[in-house]
């Protein structure tokens, strides 16, 4: 078995168990130690986290009694105490909580889900922890909700969950189970205070084939984040389950589908929404939209143990360009400083584009470019030198440079890949590999995004094939940096 002390540390989550009331003015502060950490690093740097974590109140239910009763462990298994260990053993440094909801499950999240929250921040307090729901979508699936970090957290996400979560009212859910309704949750998200975060969890899973969407379409992503910037901020890019197709002891299973999508498969582990050029995410960015990607596990119940699931950190990386705080996550998050990599192909990543002043831009910001002018791209990447979570050390044998062009009639054009570089074009820097390029003579706002991999044989990433091993098909995406024209 690949994870020898998972059972004793399955043991050592009850001396992290702690009972608590159900109110909460005394429950939210954190650890000196976790305050501690936090000014310690005062510098921004890149953060790997995961924001799509199931524990053992995502709940199945009991309908033999009124109101239905929840039955704990039904869906996912783990405590919060132990995710938060396992994702400091894999060297995340943020989490967030994303547990189902159900009816009446607001009530669950707030009187049990909280308060082992809060005992879990101060027995692994260098992990920040933030609160959250896999929030059931109206009128569409599912989205990762992340709810600010401040002392009124838990009715924050008791008022939105109990107000607006499609589930919350089942059996019937036909009054919420709406475009409109969803609308409605979002103008609500966008005017609370201290606003969450919606990402949007494996959009397409759905889909019966390639860009034939159900229940989450490219038109909803566009009134949802219309409807509340600061809340809509993107989607998944590689979405969980990418275990469904190992068995307990590693072998990969003929049946298993990457991420278990059992119609129209992943692209390379990621969401076909993300891996295709020139389609939805090139789209929307060409729009000039701020929409970003991320990666993650949907951790419900490890692979040993039978089921689909890495832990959080094993496999995908979210990693975010922050101070070790958690307003600083949150606020880099909506800025799109943000890289997603699977198989832990690199850990650090810079796509700096620069114009003749000198001025530059990185991964979610924008740079302004005179018309005519030359821009220059340097793209810095670290491929550590290091065994990963499958006890391989990949190496990134190829980066793609992807630019679109932004309203423009050029953008009807998908967007392409304008340069592919193998190991033969970068400066080798010990474990920094580097890549400089020009782009010459701009003329329209546009974007440069990048992405890499490990795959000799896929100029594209290709469709995931049935009992495919997802430790050989590892790739990293960057978030666009945005190109204006004066």
């Amino acid at each position: 078995m690949r994870y020898p002390l998972f059972y004793f540390i399955m043991l050592l989550t009850s001396l992290f168990t702690v009972s608590c009331k159900s109110t909460h003015s005394n429950t939210h502060n954190t650890s000196a130690s976790s305050r501690s950490l936090a000014e310690a690093e005062p510098r921004p740097a890149w953060l790997a986290g995961d924001h799509h974590i199931h524990g053992k109140y995502s709940a199945r239910w009991d309908w033999s009694t009124t109101p239905p009763t929840p039955i704990l462990r039904g869906d996912a298994q783990y405590a919060t105490a132990l995710y938060a260990q396992m994702a400091r053993h894999h060297n995340l440094s943020w989490m967030v909580t994303t547990d189902h909801g159900g009816p009446g499950h607001s009530s669950v999240n707030l009187e049990h889900a909280y308060p082992e929250l809060v005992a879990s921040r101060k027995a692994t307090p260098e992990v920040l922890q933030f609160y959250g729901m896999e929030f059931d979508t109206p009128g569409a699936r599912h989205c990762s909700l992340i709810i600010p970090y401040s002392e009124t957290e838990a009715e924050q996400l008791f008022r939105l969950e109990s107000q607006f979560n499609r589930r919350e009212i089942e059996p019937d859910t036909a009054s919420r189970d709406t475009d409109e309704f969803m609308l409605k949750a979002l103008r609500a998200m966008q005017e609370e205070q201290k606003p969450p975060i919606l990402i949007v969890n494996h959009p397409a899973r759905l889909a019966e084939k390639l860009s034939s969407f159900k229940k989450v379409t490219p038109q909803k992503l566009r009134k949802w984040q219309d409807t509340a910037p600061d809340v809509v901020i993107g989607m998944e890019g590689a979405p969980g389950h990418q275990a469904n197709a190992l068995n307990p002891d590693g072998s990969t299973r003929e049946s298993g589908l990457r991420g278990g999508y059992n119609d129209f498969p992943t692209m390379g582990g990621f969401d076909q929404m993300t891996a295709v050029v020139g389609g939805v995410w090139d789209s929307l960015l060409s729009e000039g939209r701020r929409w970003w990607i991320t990666a993650t596990s949907d951790s419900h119940m490890h692979y040993t143990e039978g089921r689909t699931d890495f832990w959080p950190g094993e496999y995908s990386k979210t990693y975010v360009f922050a101070r070790k705080q958690y307003d600083d996550i949150m606020q880099a998050m909506r800025e799109g400083k943000m890289f997603a990599t699977t198989g832990d192909l690199i850990d650090s990543l810079s796509v700096k584009v620069s114009n003749k002043k000198g001025q530059a831009a990185d991964i979610g910001e924008t740079i302004e470019i005179k018309s005519g002018e030359t821009s220059s791209i340097e793209i810095k990447f670290r491929d550590p030198d290091a065994l990963n979570f499958g006890r391989q050390n990949p190496s990134v044998e190829r980066v793609d440079v992807i630019i679109g062009m932004i309203n423009s009639d050029v953008a009807a054009t998908p967007s392409p890949v304008v340069h592919r570089f193998t190991s033969k074009d970068w400066y080798v820097d010990g474990q920094f590999r580097t890549i400089k390029m020009d782009i010459e003579a701009v003329k329209h706002a546009q974007y440069v995004r990048i992405r890499g991999t490990n795959n000799k044989n896929e100029l594209e990433p290709q469709i995931d094939t049935a009992g495919e091993d997802p430790w050989a098909d590892l790739w990293f995406y960057s978030n666009p940096v945005f190109i204006s024209v004066k």
